[in-house]
């Protein structure tokens, strides 16, 4: 957790308002002077037809009417303006959050999250750091309510004390009707919005495995898979829609039975002669007009609950842990041994060691390297444990290029170059990777735009390409996870000799069971149950390891 990061939800959302305070200032201001305006076009527009009707008086008559054409003109350039610093206020704040998500996840320092998984850190960054944004827009639009509301009390009590007194206690009991309306509406539009999900999620699953689908003729299955769901959502769609039609006619008639009353107690005040006939069409266009702030007013609470539960998430990356990155030297020059003790496995300096191993075995041997920066995992760098060493040279000396690798939504070039210094090494790289025979066949070469996690590239291109981009970052030991398990075999051979050539010198720990890399690699040692059972050449471990030979030849 670094310095600013707040403790605790509403902290957060103390410090996001407070990052945008002027904003924030003068959208409240803008939105309290468009609220009082809006509550007074009524007392305007009765006091116009007070003197139309009572007094006769045109002049009288033509000051109202500029005063409500003044009211407009205030209030409509108060809410532009309330609106536009709201907004930008929300935008800027969902933005900053956005940042220091993506800093607190980029952070070499950042302590491995198994709780933050990609996909839930960007949805955090996207639909969480928006609600929590978007609170910065929550206070001008409650205070210009409660503006609103205190203007009209005090002209309705002005004008009646019963009438105001009905109207400013029955908006809150049309408020609870309506909300008790509402119910049956939200559970549908769950379930609708739950149907759509489904939907959306079954046709890109569908879309992702579409070439597996044509391989086995599974086309009719997953069309009627899809069908259903559609068809279900569909239905789902259509029971909101036809519960929001519902909600909408109930709400405007227990709207319309509110303000007839109104109008009849306030007809039979101004028939006793209790108010006139500019004070009854204030009162009703008041009573209708408070509807919307009162409304607005009692979702606050529910806002504030929605962000306050997204800031909880948001922080829930922002405090992840972080290691020092200060430690003991590792030794200069660097050698580029590497030592495990579970297994016990020996990497010496510049040598190409291959490593055999369950699928089990595998995953753990490259989890352990893979975080052995930070936390002990029984792994030693040049006779210094990662986790005990400063950080920056613990990551810069050696680079675990998993097998589940991701490739970036640009060009072939950037992502092989992304973390290299040396253009001839890039180069290189891309010819001992074949990656130079991939880009020969796309349509701008290097320069093609592999999209969204290179989708657009076959499973062995995007292979070729993430074992580029290791290669050209010419880490001191490098280890190298299945990288051809999508290659054809000819190309698999031209790709071992490839690594052969350029890490020769390099120290380069290969866990495959692929019989071409492991022939290039200058001793292999098979992993059985997490201990070494035997260790030599590929070619003598193929004759004096029975269970190696079935493993690697399977």
């Amino acid at each position: 957790m670094t310095p600013d990061t707040p403790a605790r939800p509403g902290q957060l959302l103390r410090q996001t308002v407070s990052g945008q305070r002027w904003r924030v200032l003068g959208s409240a201001a803008f939105f309290m002077s468009w609220q009082a305006c809006e509550s007074l076009v009524p007392v305007a527009i009765g006091a116009v037809i007070q003197q139309a009707i009572g007094t006769h008086d045109g002049r009288r008559m033509a000051w109202w009417v500029l005063i409500l054409a003044g009211q407009f003109l205030v209030l409509s350039l108060s809410y532009r303006f309330g609106a536009r610093l709201s907004r930008s206020a929300a935008e800027y704040a969902g933005h900053g959050l956005r940042v220091r998500i993506a800093d607190a996840v980029l952070d070499p320092r950042r302590l491995p999250d198994p709780e933050h998984r990609p996909a839930t850190t960007v949805s955090i960054a996207g639909s969480d750091a928006d609600r929590v944004g978007a609170f910065c827009g929550l206070f001008p639009r409650t205070a210009g309510s409660l503006v609103s509301v205190v203007v009209a009390t005090v002209v309705l009590l002005r004008i009646s004390i019963p009438l105001g007194l009905l109207v400013l206690l029955g908006a809150p009991v049309l408020l609870a009707v309506v909300h008790l309306l509402g119910a049956p509406l939200e559970r549908r539009s769950g379930a609708e919005q739950e149907g759509a999900a489904h939907a959306a999620s079954l046709a890109t699953d569908l879309m992702d495995g579409l070439r597996v689908l044509k391989g086995f003729r599974g086309e009719a299955v997953a069309a009627r898979r899809y069908r259903g769901a559609s068809r279900a959502s569909m239905q789902a769609t259509l029971r909101a829609a036809r519960a929001e039609t519902a909600y909408e006619a109930a709400t405007a008639l227990a709207t319309m039975v509110f303000l007839a009353l109104v109008a009849l107690v306030g007809g039979r005040l101004a028939a006793d002669g209790r108010i006139d006939v500019g004070d009854l069409v204030a009162a009703v266009g008041l009573a209708q007009f408070l509807i919307g702030p009162l409304s607005s007013l009692s979702y606050t609470g529910a806002s504030l609950a929605r962000a306050r539960a997204s800031a909880a998430r948001v922080l829930g990356v922002l405090a992840g842990e972080r290691r020092d990155d200060t430690g003991v030297p590792l030794p200069e020059p660097p050698r580029g041994e590497l030592v495990l003790t579970r297994p016990p496995i020996r990497l010496g300096a510049g040598e190409i060691l291959g490593v055999v191993a369950s699928p089990a075995d595998a995953s753990a041997l490259v989890e352990a390297l893979a975080e052995a920066p930070y936390a002990d995992t029984g792994v030693l760098l040049d006779g210094v444990a990662p986790a005990t060493a400063a950080l920056e040279p613990a990551l810069s000396r050696m680079l675990v290029a998993r097998h589940d690798h991701q490739l970036f939504g640009e060009s072939v070039r950037a992502n092989v170059s992304a973390a290299a210094t040396d253009e001839a090494l890039v180069a290189a790289a891309l010819v001992a990777s074949d990656t130079d025979q991939v880009a020969a066949t796309l349509p701008a070469e290097l320069d093609s735009i592999v999209g969204e996690r290179g989708r657009s590239l076959s499973g062995g291109q995007r292979q070729r390409v993430a074992l580029a981009r290791a290669l050209a970052t010419d880490a001191e030991v490098l280890v190298l996870h299945d990288p051809t398990t999508a290659v054809d075999a000819a190309t698999e051979a031209r790709i071992a000799a490839g690594i052969g050539q350029l890490r020769r010198g390099h120290s380069t720990l290969v866990v495959t069971t692929s019989p071409a890399l492991l022939a290039a690699c200058d001793r292999v040692v098979h992993v059985v149950d997490g201990a070494v059972v035997s260790a030599g050449s590929h070619a003598d471990l193929l004759g004096s390891d029975t269970a190696y030979r079935e493993q690697v030849l399977a």
